[in-house]
């Protein structure tokens, strides 16, 4: 005699996972949601102020904030509860675009990864946090339009511009160490 045992368990998984998730203490439940986050904060908030100490700082105060609005945030409101502190440092404001007639070739494509982080830290804040959400994380123009309370093509002539100054500075950095 053969028992499908399969059938009586997949109704019941979604109920067992529900009820271990409740089981477990609140601290636990934020302990495991700042784990799963707090690279992420912290490497955009490092990237964007290239000091260590102020990144644990905006770090620290993004997810207090986090947990204020939520118990149990999700990642949209850590991301909110980020930009927000940001906004202490950087005037998230647009700025006025590169031409695109100022964009040169980089001569030999290839770029070191620390030659493209010095040319990163030095776009203005707007473009610099474009760029690391949208060509680091992988975020939509729309999810950072959403983030930082500018239109969708007010981002898409940001990340452009950021893109084009990035070249710019690569192009500068590289002469620079030709000489």
């Amino acid at each position: 005699m053969i028992i499908n045992i399969r059938g009586l368990f997949e109704e019941n998984n979604a109920g067992i996972v529900n009820t271990q998730a409740e089981e477990r203490p609140v601290e636990q439940v934020q302990r495991d949601i700042y784990d799963t986050h707090r690279h992420r904060i912290f490497s955009l908030a490092f990237h964007m102020t290239g000091d260590e100490c102020e990144a644990e700082q905006l770090l620290a105060d993004s997810f207090v904030r986090a947990f204020q609005a939520d118990p149990k945030p999700d990642g949209s409101i850590i991301d909110s509860a980020f930009i927000e502190g940001l906004r202490a440092y950087f005037p998230l404001t647009p700025v006025p675009p590169v031409s695109p007639a100022a964009s040169p070739e980089i001569a030999g494509k290839n770029v070191r990864r620390t030659d493209l982080e010095e040319a990163v830290r030095e776009l203005p804040p707007i473009e610099r946090l474009a760029f690391l959400l949208r060509d680091v994380e992988g975020y939509s123009p729309e999810a950072i339009a959403h983030l930082t309370g500018l239109s969708s093509p007010e981002i898409t002539r940001t990340l452009f511009s950021a893109r084009i100054r990035l070249r710019g500075i690569l192009t500068e950095i590289k002469a620079e160490r030709a000489a």
